[in-house]
């Protein structure tokens, strides 16, 4: 029988506390106080125009990889169920293509102009990403799941140095006009791109996602075995390990093929699969090794419900909703207090309606 990672719920939600109000905090705390280390940090919270890395960077890919550990868990638990092949396919596939729908539907709303539909998106590059990983995961032991992870990432780099993009009449191969994967899909993808000429969400480079999920489906899978199931702090130092080796691959990666988010560069993969494993084997070690629980449940709150956040962020104003019932007390504080006391209304009003649906048991799974 699985056991639930609590560890796991808490990374997803402090990974959706960032995007749900977090930044907007430490960006006012930042503007308030000064300091140096949370200007640094509020640097941090941005993403980079184009080659380079900031921890904002890792917010999507952190999610995927989160996504990628829990399915090895989900599968062994249905397959105990003698869920029949055909039915785990048809979740797998569901689960995928109904993320790219709530997707364009988080895009656009409700619109019926598809050519100036955006199709690209955050939901749908996980739902495919995801998708594909799956069913390499499904279809494969160790050893080729492996050979997929490098296949994928190392076959990109190549199509990427080979063959630049000359339309727009960039001969760099990893530029925003001269990527190959941008050159795709301004060739192939329907609508509109969301800068024009790039899209950071485009199908092409959605490749390479498929081994971020892999990354998080292998994490998952150690997780689960029973190898130093009686020895957790070993099985820590074993994360810790590869997430060194990983952070160092994308590192010495970044000299031919620089970290990049908006092509999901190889070396971006690695540097950034690096990152997540070491944050989850923290979070693991704390939270589920030493068993120091408390103060992770603000982030569990947010972790049970991401999808129903995300998607909740662009129906409910949650900004006017802060300033219904906060705004008279966060005016009589001086003007300089305003952004950071406006994040810490909307986050609370966030959290608030998180924690609501948590003790009703109401969470939306896909």
């Amino acid at each position: 029988k699985s056991k639930r990672l609590y560890s796991l719920d808490a990374l997803r939600g402090f990974d959706m506390f960032w995007i749900m109000g977090g930044e907007a905090i430490f960006a006012g705390l930042a503007s308030l106080t000064g300091w140096p280390v949370l200007k640094w940090w509020a640097v941090q919270l941005e993403h980079v125009p184009w080659h380079g890395f900031h921890f904002y960077d890792m917010i999507f890919p952190l999610f995927l990889f989160i996504a990628g550990i829990s399915f090895p868990f989900s599968l062994a638990k249905r397959s105990a169920g003698n869920e029949s092949r055909q039915s785990l396919y048809k979740h797998v596939i569901f689960r995928g293509l109904i993320l790219v729908f709530l997707g364009i539907l988080y895009n656009n709303g409700v619109r019926f102009d598809l050519g100036h539909l955006r199709y690209g998106s955050v939901l749908g590059r996980i739902g495919l990403a995801w998708m594909f990983a799956a069913i390499i995961f499904m279809n494969t032991k160790l050893t080729w799941r492996i050979v997929w992870f490098w296949a994928l990432l190392i076959g990109y780099w190549v199509l990427l140095l080979l063959f630049p993009a000359n339309d727009l009449g960039s001969s760099d191969p990893f530029s925003q006009t001269g990527n190959l994967a941008s050159y795709i899909d301004r060739l192939l993808m329907p609508g509109r791109l969301y800068l024009g000429n790039h899209d950071p969400e485009g199908i092409f480079s959605t490749i390479p996602a498929i081994s971020t999920a892999l990354l998080g489906m292998f994490t998952g899978e150690f997780m689960m075995s029973d190898y130093l199931s009686d020895k957790k702090f070993k099985k820590v130092l074993w994360l810790v390990l590869a997430a060194a080796a990983f952070m160092i691959i994308g590192k010495v990666w970044n000299i031919g093929f620089p970290i990049n988010k908006n092509i999901w560069s190889s070396s971006f993969v690695c540097w950034v699969g690096g990152l997540s494993i070491l944050l989850f084997s923290v979070f693991y070690l704390i939270i589920d090794v030493l068993n120091f629980r408390k103060w992770a449940f603000p982030f569990v709150v947010i972790g049970m419900n991401p999808i129903t956040i995300y998607l909740a962020n662009r129906i409910i104003d949650f900004d006017r909703a802060s300033k219904f019932f906060f705004g008279g007390f966060i005016e009589l504080f001086p003007e300089t207090w305003s952004p950071f006391l406006d994040g810490v209304a909307i986050t609370a009003i966030g959290w608030v309606f998180l924690y609501f649906l948590y003790k009703k048991k109401i969470f939306l799974k896909v």
